[in-house]
């Protein structure tokens, strides 16, 4: 269960379909959202109010909490500054409305969420990690038929004379340049498929857990939580459907689906980063091999033909 945001309306589609492909937050970035957040929820426990919690944070030399507190000088409600930060914090921001405007014990929801960006971070580095090896050495492939047209020029074969004085020079290099360009994009594709998809696996279960802490009913806290823009997940109304069957506690419930999800994502992200290995050996073989050929080998054979007299 992915916490992924619903299409936003036509007006907005150009605007976010440019920060859909800015690639998700480093590590370094989500972890420091996390020790903040934790470090509001510690302040929190301790009586201070949010707001001094925030100022006690900027004035320790804290970034995002120094632009919070500026936002919130300038008349900005506390979550939309939060909002504003953009990146991770905008599932916090999410939490926070959810958790005030129902009442919710905030320092434990706070802690609930660091935990979900710590864990969502986690999984996606182990894909990274899963991933690196296999992109790497299909980037390093990917240089093979330059590297025959260097190795050519180096033996003293010319090359770049035959493509320029037989056709089926330029032939050859014209095909080997489109099988290159077919195998870029063809790879690049597989590792994209292959990336994690984007949000907090869970986070719908996470702020449903957080509004019903605060004693709301379910339908007024699912209401909360589709107003955060987060998509509804089919297994979030399953969830809901055995606490309710069952007399189960659909806090728990929810909390452990969200956990559950964030398990499946790591596993899933894995098996993708596994089969990445094997896929990427179709672009290799069905383009990047022949490019090879038809850039570095073909040049030089037809250079050597053309200075080999024939013989009756």
């Amino acid at each position: 269960m992915i916490g992924r945001r619903r299409r936003p309306p036509a007006s907005e589609a150009d605007a976010a379909a440019t920060i859909g492909r800015r690639r998700r937050p480093p590590a370094s970035e989500a972890d420091a959202a996390a020790t903040t957040v934790l470090q509001l929820a510690v302040l929190l426990q301790a009586g201070i109010t949010p707001r001094r919690a925030w100022e006690h944070l900027a004035s320790s030399g804290n970034a995002t909490a120094a632009g919070v507190c500026a936002r919130v000088a300038e008349g900005v409600a506390l979550s939309a500054a939060i909002a504003a930060t953009g990146g991770t914090w905008r599932h916090v921001a999410d939490a926070w409305s959810v958790a005030t405007t129902v009442g919710a014990p905030l320092a434990a929801s706070l802690r609930a969420v660091a935990e979900a960006l710590r864990d969502a971070q986690a999984a996606a580095d182990d894909v990274r990690v899963a991933l690196a090896e296999p992109v790497a050495t299909a980037r390093l492939i990917a240089w093979l038929p330059l590297v025959a047209v260097v190795l050519g020029a180096v033996l003293g074969f010319d090359s770049v004379g035959v493509v320029f004085t037989q056709p089926l020079g330029a032939a050859a290099v014209v095909a080997g340049a489109l099988l290159m360009l077919a195998a870029h994009g063809w790879t690049a594709r597989l590792i994209a498929r292959a990336q994690p998809p984007p949000g907090v696996p869970g986070l719908e279960s996470e702020l449903l857990a957080v509004a019903l802490a605060g004693g709301v009913s379910i339908p007024r806290a699912r209401d909360l939580v589709a107003a955060t823009g987060l998509e509804p997940h089919p297994h979030t109304a399953a969830v809901l459907d055995l606490s309710r069957t069952a007399g189960a506690p659909a806090i728990e419930l929810l909390r452990a689906d969200a956990a559950h999800a964030r398990h499946r994502s790591r596993v899933e992200g894995r098996l993708r980063a596994a089969h990445l290995s094997s896929r990427l050996l179709l672009p290799l073989g069905v383009c990047t091999l022949p490019a090879f050929l038809l850039l570095g080998v073909a040049p030089m054979l037809l250079g050597v033909l053309a200075t080999t007299p024939l013989t009756l």
